[in-house]
């Protein structure tokens, strides 16, 4: 029998890549730059802090996207094995970004939030390399302790790590949503290969009893008495938006219009009228409600299904993956797509209260979007490296 070859750290090489979810990537990607433009040029073009460039959101999205793009291949020609070596600093890493948001000369404040650290011309959203650097970390901490998952005690054991991240990020950066899609993420992925899922069907009852509580117990307060908790105000504004038509819930009733009004088929590529002022900054959130107005049900229908498609072929290679740490990273990357897509979806629909969660691809952002493909890279890894060990492993049976 022929001797085990060692396997590089890196090799370059298109053998083993996923073509299905390259398409699939290639169209999504597409589709979000057409949308990003659509939903931009109007405010672009009248803004000076964007030199009056319609085309300056979608240029920086396009530079952004092909910078991600060779992170992402970069990433895929490492053996994913490499990053499980790297999880211990890369924890400490994360606790570093989130603590330099307290740092005034480097932190930077929009809008009231500090959630970006600037480092002479670079400036980047904390929670984009957090998520990827804790779901590479809680891959490898569930493989390591994949024995002991059975008592509760291990649960909280296996959960802490990203509960204590999440509660940072909330507490520094009172950033709600990130904390709790990090938190989701980790979650998932412990259900996904835990031996007795019944424990947690049993916390999300009682997740959803407390949330059902405690919308009970906001719907009977006074509006006057919570008006310091900017948190109650949101969730009441989401319960009774029209009380709160002109301030905290005017994005998300312009929204509703403007998913009403597109119909079937839309009003045609170009033709919304709610970017024109009505919805702030509609190339980020809220770009979706844009495009069922401009693309109808019919084309937001088309987006859906893309990303469906997108989340089956990650989760087919989670599927054929050679070891559990390949298969909790690609159930990472699935987990953080399909949570945010979920979320962006429901606020958008207003299916559930504002908060700060992009649309993957569609939402204007460059951190987020170089971050996103790093986390594809992964799982072109996963797939590439577990390919080349179902070859080895043929080749040696005939040696």
């Amino acid at each position: 029998m022929a001797k085990r070859r060692r396997e590089k750290l890196f090799q370059f090489s298109l053998r083993g890549l996923d073509t299905n979810l390259m398409v699939v990537l290639f169209f999504v990607m597409v589709f979000g730059f057409i949308m990003i433009y659509s939903a931009s040029y109007y405010t672009a073009g009248l803004s000076k802090a964007y030199n009056y460039d319609s085309m300056y959101l979608l240029k920086n999205q396009i530079i952004y996207s092909i910078l991600g793009v060779a992170a992402m291949i970069v990433v895929s020609c490492i053996n994913y094995h490499f990053w499980s070596y790297l999880v211990v600093p890369g924890y400490a890493v994360c606790v570093i970004l989130v603590l330099l948001l307290k740092v005034k000369s480097i932190a930077v404040t929009v809008k009231g939030a500090t959630r970006w650290l600037r480092f002479g011309p670079v400036q980047f959203q904390v929670a984009e390399p957090v998520k990827l650097i804790m779901i590479v970390f809680m891959a490898a901490f569930i493989v390591a302790r994949r024995h002991h998952l059975r008592s509760w005690k291990s649960m909280l054991q296996l959960i802490l790590p990203s509960a204590v991240i999440s509660a940072m990020i909330l507490k520094i950066s009172n950033n709600m949503s990130t904390a709790a899609i990090l938190l989701g993420i980790s979650v998932f992925m412990i259900y996904v290969v835990h031996p007795e899922q019944w424990k947690f069907i049993l916390c999300a009852a009682g997740v959803a009893a407390m949330v059902a509580g405690v919308l009970y117990y906001v719907s009977h307060l006074d509006p006057i008495q919570m008006q310091e908790n900017f948190r109650l105000v949101r969730v009441r504004a989401w319960l009774y938006p029209y009380e709160y038509e002109q301030d905290k819930a005017f994005q998300s009733l312009q929204g509703l219009y403007a998913i009403g009004s597109g119909g079937l088929w839309g009003k045609g590529l170009g033709n919304s009228i709610q970017k024109l002022g009505k919805i702030p900054e509609p190339y980020n959130d809220y770009i979706f409600a844009i495009i069922c107005e401009e693309l109808g049900i019919f084309g937001a229908g088309l987006i859906i299904l893309l990303f469906i498609y997108l989340l089956y072929r990650i989760y087919s290679i989670s599927q054929t993956a050679e070891d559990l740490f390949g298969r909790m990273l690609s159930i990472g990357v699935m987990s953080h797509i399909a949570l945010q897509v979920i979320l962006n979806l429901m606020v958008v629909t207003n299916l559930f209260p504002t908060t700060g969660v992009t649309l993957p691809f569609f939402s204007y952002g460059g951190t987020a979007t170089v971050f996103l493909l790093m986390e594809i890279g992964l799982v072109l890894s996963v797939n590439k490296y577990s390919v080349k060990k179902r070859l080895d492993n043929l080749r040696a049976g005939f040696d």
